[in-house]
């Protein structure tokens, strides 16, 4: 395991600065800190505007700029900065990976963030590559390591908000052609990995993606060499298993967690678990949520309403837990970077996920989704049973030191 975070938009900085300092205090810890909260490790950040952005931007908009002189993460210092910063206060160790959801308007046709395509010449997709390696070198000049890249957020969709599509033969000749020679040039130490990517159309009319995708990529000798992992997300899940299968050494991570509705329910909590033990019972090492603050309501500034595992209540002052907090803090409280995935038998196995740190304790994370209790019996590895009741629409976390002792 890689490990578990969250993504650091601006909407929901934006949200914390509405809540007094102790309570945005909390809230960090809740999320960062490895004694009072989730411990995340492993998260998520935006290359110019996404969808929880407080309006759109890239960070160059000047026109025909090719050797990027006008590049300036400027912006980023209003929100994105601040808040990564806190996080990195609390989990000095985090990962950090960053994507694009639009490259600057000049560079598409049409011109717009939320519509279109990168135009495919040989000068702007250069450019294109620079502007990857500027931003890397630049969150480095703040003390802030990037650690990965992925080309394109959703390359296969063309949305409302901030996108840019792709076909897969145009992402595997950037790679190869121009963004992995411009790395390697740089030395700028950032991986490039292969996503993020949401769906795709097969050629037999499978929605699963993976032979346009990874497996049409990947076929690439030279690119398989450049990129360093896959990452998915959303309808891209049906892609992972078979992704793990050809290439079991090449790391998989999921990169943003379904978004639900705004209404947090408990239900969605155990959507969100179903998610997340397909994840990584298929091979994923990290599992990243969407937006892990927003105001109450969760909308974007376009509208659409999205859960958050910590909603914030302007006028109380107060941050609400939702049951999607409780959830991943069940597992990235506990799992930690390097752990293993066990594998479980029994007709339980399919509602819980097993782990053995570094240090050799075992971390068994399960849920119980009916509505109705249940006593369920865990036989370990030294043949020892045990009786574990379990409450209806429940999650439970049970830990095992080195030497037996269970809590």
């Amino acid at each position: 395991m890689l490990g578990f975070g969250g993504c650091f938009n601006e909407l929901g900085w934006v949200a914390l600065q509405k809540i007094p300092e102790v309570a945005r205090d909390e809230v960090m810890d809740a999320l960062f800190d490895r004694e009072k909260g989730c411990a995340f490790n492993y998260c998520r950040l935006p290359i110019g505007a996404n969808d929880y952005s407080v309006d759109w931007y890239s960070h160059d908009e000047h026109d025909g700029d090719l050797a990027m002189e006008h590049f300036s993460i400027r912006r980023d210092h209003r929100h994105l900065l601040p808040f990564i910063r806190e996080g990195l206060a609390r989990c000095p160790e985090m990962e950090l990976f960053a994507s694009p959801w639009s490259p600057p308007t000049w560079m598409k046709f049409p011109k717009a963030y939320n519509a279109g395509t990168l135009i495919q010449t040989p000068g702007n997709l250069g450019a294109y590559a620079l502007y990857f390696r500027k931003f890397v070198e630049a969150y480095a000049a703040e003390g802030v390591r990037v650690g990965a890249v992925h080309v394109q957020n959703e390359p296969d969709s063309n949305q409302k908000f901030p996108s840019c599509v792709w076909t897969p033969p145009q992402m595997r000749d950037f790679i190869r052609d121009h963004l992995g020679p411009e790395f390697a040039r740089s030395g700028v130490g950032c991986e490039i990995w292969l996503g993020t990517i949401e769906r795709g159309i097969d050629h037999y009319g499978g929605r699963e993606g993976y032979k346009d995708w990874a497996g049409f990529i990947l076929d690439d000798e030279q690119v398989r060499k450049i990129v360093k992992g896959v990452g998915y997300q959303w309808a891209g899940k049906g892609a992972v298993q078979r992704t793990h299968l050809a290439y079991p050494d090449l790391p998989i991570v999921q990169t943003e967690n379904e978004c639900g509705d705004g209404t947090n329910a408990w239900p969605q909590a155990h959507y969100v678990f179903d998610l997340i033990w397909h994840y990584v019972q298929n091979g994923a090492r990290a599992y990243v949520y969407w937006n892990m603050v927003l105001e109450r309501g969760g909308a974007s500034t376009w509208g659409w309403k999205q859960n958050a595992m910590i909603t914030i209540d302007p006028e109380s002052g107060r941050a609400v837990f939702n049951p999607e907090y409780h959830l991943m803090r069940h597992f990235s409280a506990h799992v930690r970077r390097g752990a293993r995935r066990l594998e479980l038998s029994g007709n339980w196995c399919v509602n819980a996920l097993g782990f053995v740190n570094p240090d050799g304790e075992t971390v068994l994370v399960l849920q119980n989704a009916s509505r109705t209790g249940r006593t369920l019996e865990l036989t370990l590895a030294d043949g020892a049973n045990c009786l574990l009741a379990l409450a209806p629409e429940s999650f439970h976390t049970l830990r095992i030191g080195p030497e037996g002792n269970a809590e």
